[in-house]
C-alpha cells in the first residue's frame, strides 16, 4: 500500500559549502592502541550482516509497518464517507412496509335489529410503497457543504501524518547513531583509561609516583566502565524507539560519513520561512478548516427556526379477510409542511453553543499559527546555530587533543598530576562526541524547517541520506 505524495518544494536547504577535514574520532583513537584493540574485538564478535539500511530504506519500512499512519489514514477513509451521507438526505429514498395480523374475534351484543353473537377468525394484511424527497430542509444543505470542510480537515491531518513520519523516523535513525556515537566513545575512553591505570601501576612498582596516582586511575577507569553500560543501555533503547515506528526489523544502520556539507537554509531569510509556513503547513490548513466546520455548524442549528417541507408519493394495498370485509388500493401524493413556532428555547441555546465552539476553533487556529511560526524560527536558528556548533567543536577537539599532549608531557616532567591527564582525556573524547553529536543537531534542524513549511518530502531525505555511509555501520542488538 503506497502512501506517499510527492509535492514540489519551493525551498531546500543549499548543499554548497564543505567543512575543511578535521581528525576523526578513529584517528583520535590512534594513539590509543588498547581502544583499537577492544573495538577490534567488539567488531569481531558481532555477527556480519549486509546490506547495510540507510536512511531511505528506513523510512520505507515505516511507510510500510508505523501503525500511527495506518490510523491516520484509515481515519481519513472514514471521514470521506461524511459527504455521501450529506448528500443522502437530499436525495429520495424508497421503501416499502407491510404488515400481515391474524384476528380471531369473538363478540356479542345487542342492535335495534336485536342482538347478535359472532365468532369469526381471519387475516388482514397491508403493503405500502412510499417515495419520499426532502424539498426544503436548510440544515440538510448546510450539512452537504460542510462535508467539504470536515473532508479537506481529514486530508491534510493525514498529509501532516505523513511529514510526521518521515520526522519521527529521522529522529529514531539519528538518535540510534548518536546512541552508538556515545558507545564507540566510552569504549575508546575505558581503553584509554584502562591503559592509564596499567601506566600508573608500573610507576607505582618502580616508587616513581604515589599510590594516589593509582587510586585515581582506578577511579577514572571504574568511572569510565560504568559510563559504557549506561551507554549501551541507552543504544538498546534507541533501537527499541525505532522498532516502534519499523516493527521488529534487525539490519545494521548507515552511520554519517565524516565530511557534512554545512550551509545555511536557502532562501536565507527566516521571514520567508515563516511566510511559506503560514500558507502551505497542514495542521494550520486542517485548524483552518476545523474552524470553517464550526461556523456552519451554527448555520445548521440556526436552520431550527426554519420551516422543512417533504413529499411523499406511495400505493398502498390493504386486505381484510373478514366476513364483512372492506379492501383498499390508495395512491397517494403530498407534501408535508413543519413550521416550528416555540422549542423551548432548544434552538437558541444549540445555536449560542455552537457559536462558543467556533470561537474555541478560531482560538485553536491562532494557536497553531504561532506553534508553527515558533518551530520555524527555532529550526531555523537552530541551523545557524549548528553550523557555529560544529565549526566549534572541531576546534575544540584540535584544543583538547594539544591540552592532553602537553597535560601528559607535564606529567612525565612531573608539573602535572595524574589527575590532570585523566581530567585531560575525558575532555578530548567528550569533545569528540559533542561534535558528532552537533552535526546531527544540524541535520535535525533542517528536517523540523520542512516540516514546519510541510515541504518535507522523500527527496529532502535523500539529500540528508547522502551524508551517510555504508562503509561504516551501527549493528543491530543481539537481542
Amino acid at each position: 500500500m503506497h502512501l506517499w505524495r510527492g509535492y514540489t518544494l519551493p525551498y531546500t536547504l543549499a548543499l554548497v559549502n564543505t567543512t575543511p577535514r578535521q581528525p576523526n574520532l578513529r584517528e583520535i583513537m590512534i594513539k590509543h592502541r588498547p581502544a583499537l584493540l577492544l573495538a577490534a574485538c567488539v567488531t569481531a564478535l558481532t555477527p556480519f550482516q549486509t546490506p547495510a539500511e540507510d536512511l531511505l530504506a528506513i523510512y520505507d519500512l515505516a511507510v510500510q509497518s508505523d501503525p500511527t499512519l495506518r490510523e491516520a489514514e484509515q481515519s481519513l477513509y472514514a471521514t470521506r464517507e461524511v459527504k455521501p451521507q450529506a448528500r443522502a438526505l437530499l436525495l429520495p429514498s424508497f421503501g416499502i412496509s407491510g404488515d400481515a395480523q391474524y384476528q380471531d374475534v369473538s363478540s356479542s351484543g345487542r342492535t335495534a335489529l336485536g342482538s347478535f353473537d359472532r365468532s369469526e377468525s381471519f387475516g388482514t394484511g397491508d403493503i405500502a410503497a412510499v417515495v419520499s424527497q426532502s424539498v426544503f430542509d436548510r440544515a440538510n444543505w448546510v450539512r452537504l457543504s460542510q462535508s467539504n470542510n470536515t473532508i479537506a480537515q481529514a486530508e491534510a491531518e493525514f498529509r501532516n501524518a505523513q511529514i510526521d513520519l518521515m520526522v519521527r523516523t529521522t529522529d529514531a535513525y539519528f538518535a540510534v547513531l548518536e546512541a552508538a556515537d556515545a558507545v564507540r566513545v566510552n569504549q575508546a575512553l575505558v581503553a584509554a583509561d584502562e591503559r592509564q591505570l596499567e601506566q600508573s601501576k608500573q610507576r607505582f612498582e618502580v616508587g616513581l609516583v604515589a599510590i594516589t596516582d593509582v587510586n585515581d586511575s582506578q577511579a577514572a577507569y571504574d568511572r569510565s566502565r560504568a559510563n559504557l553500560i549506561t551507554a549501551e543501555n541507552d543504544l538498546d533503547n534507541a533501537w527499541e524507539a525505532l522498532r516502534r515506528i519499523i516493527g521488529p526489523v534487525s539490519v545494521p544502520l548507515a552511520r554519517l560519513g565524516d565530511r557534512l556539507p554545512l550551509a545555511p537554509p536557502e532562501p536565507n531569510d527566516i521571514n520567508i520561512w515563516a511566510e511559506t509556513a503560514l500558507a502551505n503547513n497542514y495542521a494550520i490548513i486542517a485548524a483552518k478548516e476545523a474552524a470553517e466546520a464550526a461556523r456552519k455548524d451554527i448555520e445548521i442549528e440556526r436552520s431550527g427556526y426554519f420551516p422543512t417541507v417533504d413529499a411523499q408519493a406511495g400505493y398502498d394495498i390493504a386486505r381484510d379477510g373478514s366476513e364483512f370485509n372492506t379492501d383498499t388500493d390508495t395512491g397517494f401524493v403530498g407534501l408535508s409542511i413543519n413550521i416550528p413556532i416555540y422549542q423551548g428555547g432548544a434552538v437558541a441555546s444549540r445555536t449560542r453553543q455552537a457559536g462558543h465552539s467556533f470561537r474555541a476553533a478560531q482560538d485553536r487556529l491562532d494557536q497553531e499559527r504561532r506553534a508553527v511560526i515558533n518551530q520555524v524560527k527555532d529550526a531555523f536558528r537552530g541551523i545557524i546555530s549548528s553550523i557555529s556548533d560544529v565549526r566549534a567543536r572541531q576546534a575544540a577537539i584540535v584544543s583538547a587533543r594539544s591540552s592532553l599532549e602537553s597535560t601528559q608531557a607535564g606529567l612525565e616532567v612531573g608539573t602535572r598530576t595524574q589527575v590532570d591527564v585523566l581530567n585531560a582525556q575525558r575532555q578530548l573524547f567528550q569533545a569528540e562526541f559533542d561534535y558528532l553529536a552537533a552535526r546531527y543537531d544540524y541535520i535535525i534542524n533542517g528536517i523540523r524547517l520542512h516540516q514546519a513549511t510541510s515541504t518535507l518530502t522523500r527527496d529532502v531525505l535523500a539529500k540528508g541520506n547522502e551524508w551517510l555511509t555504508e562503509a561504516d555501520t551501527v549493528p543491530p542488538p543481539a537481542f
